[in-house]
């Protein structure tokens, strides 16, 4: 009966997509759509932008939406900050309030978000909650390689594996 079980949880972690791995304290994550190409234009639409020269920041409040290539960010408020020196090329993006980050078949939000431009990663925290497919994973904070698709979970990492899922 117990290899039976361990046999059908295998297949479920298998079937739901997904690559998990003890890593400290946190959980290893490999993920099929969350990718990004950072060298894709920066599409930001909200409500209302205000700018700051002395800061060389620009806020975007109000239903954010903010789309790269594939990938799509909503959240409340974000703020873009441009590299030192340079009032056009952007260093990263910081959501605030209710994150939303949408890429392919997967989809993750959070209470906040960092996106560094360059390095194409991501890091999510706050009541987090990456759901692929059927399948399901939350913690309190998610780091995101967005080139290579790879990711870790951590803070009280919970997992839902639905077997036969998408």
């Amino acid at each position: 009966m117990t290899r039976m079980i361990r046999t059908l949880g295998l297949a479920a972690l298998i079937g739901a997509g997904l690559a998990l791995s003890a890593a400290g304290q946190g959980t290893t994550i490999a993920f099929g759509g969350l990718r990004a190409d950072p060298t894709q234009p920066v599409e930001v639409t909200s409500d209302q932008l205000s700018a700051s020269q002395t800061d060389a920041t620009v806020v975007f409040s109000g239903s954010v939406h903010v789309v790269q290539g594939e990938m799509h960010l909503s959240a409340d408020a974000v703020t873009v900050i441009y590299k030192a020196g340079d009032k056009k090329e952007i260093d990263r993006l910081n959501a605030k309030g209710h994150v939303l980050l949408v890429s392919g078949s997967d989809a993750a939000q959070a209470d906040d978000a960092i996106y560094t431009i360059d390095t194409a990663s991501v890091e999510m925290t706050g009541n987090v909650l990456l759901t692929q497919g059927a399948s399901t994973i939350s913690g309190q904070k998610l780091t995101v390689d967005l080139r290579s698709g790879a990711g870790i979970m951590a803070g009280r990492v919970k997992t839902v594996l639905s077997p036969g899922g998408n």
